[in-house]
């Protein structure tokens, strides 16, 4: 298993020691969600935040926008060092557009799907993608509980990437801990978004070394 702490669930106050710790763990990615208090009700940090942590992070970022027209601010994000840029289904007028644009710009190309949204709605893209998010709580504020539907959609996922061909992996955000983790797994998910779980722990990196062996 592979896992993309996020950033949003770290100490703001301590930002490169926490960049620092993650850099000397075991993740394969850092998960940053940029969020603007329109697409989610919430507002996090924006392309300042992102270019800071580009300096110092030696993980490839894994940058999730929570945002209306994403496809804006492609070369934003390949500037700030992102390796992945990921964009939500419900936000994108030209999905297909946006995709090709990120992949342009030199980054790997993912889509996020809200709970709510699903899982046929990437039947005609799916094989342009590198990565589908399957959110697992409502998008917009850490700590929620993980929505036990997931599950299945993952399940659903899974059997649409190996019948098209594609080679997409599945990452999970929302609730994600040890046991949801072992679920999520068995249902087909390749990365794991975990904020508190790991941040939260007076021991993150045994946290992450927890997830990535499940």
């Amino acid at each position: 298993m592979e896992v993309s702490p996020s950033l949003l669930a770290a100490d703001f106050l301590n930002l490169r020691k926490e960049v620092e710790m993650i850099n000397d763990s075991h993740a394969d990615y850092l998960h940053l969600d940029v969020m603007d208090g329109v697409f989610v009700p919430n507002i996090s940090f924006g392309f300042s935040v992102l270019d800071a942590v580009g300096k110092i992070c030696s993980k490839p970022m894994d940058v999730h926008l929570m945002i209306v027209e994403p496809d804006k601010w492609v070369a934003q994000v390949r500037d700030c060092g992102a390796y992945l840029m990921n964009v939500h289904v419900e936000s994108c007028k030209h999905l297909h557009s946006t995709i090709q644009h990120i992949h342009q710009a030199g980054m790997k190309a993912g889509v996020t799907l809200n709970p709510s949204t699903p899982v046929v709605m990437l039947n005609d893209i799916i094989q342009d993608l590198d990565l589908v998010l399957l959110m697992s709580v409502n998008p917009g504020f850490g700590g929620q509980p993980f929505i036990r539907h997931t599950l299945e959609k993952t399940r659903r996922l899974r059997r649409l990437i190996e019948e098209s061909g594609s080679h997409a992996k599945i990452q999970i955000d929302g609730g994600v801990n040890d046991r949801t983790g072992a679920e999520l797994a068995e249902a087909g998910a390749d990365i794991l978004v975990a904020g508190s779980y790991v941040f939260g722990s007076s021991n993150p990196h045994e946290r992450i070394d927890i997830l990535k062996n499940l």
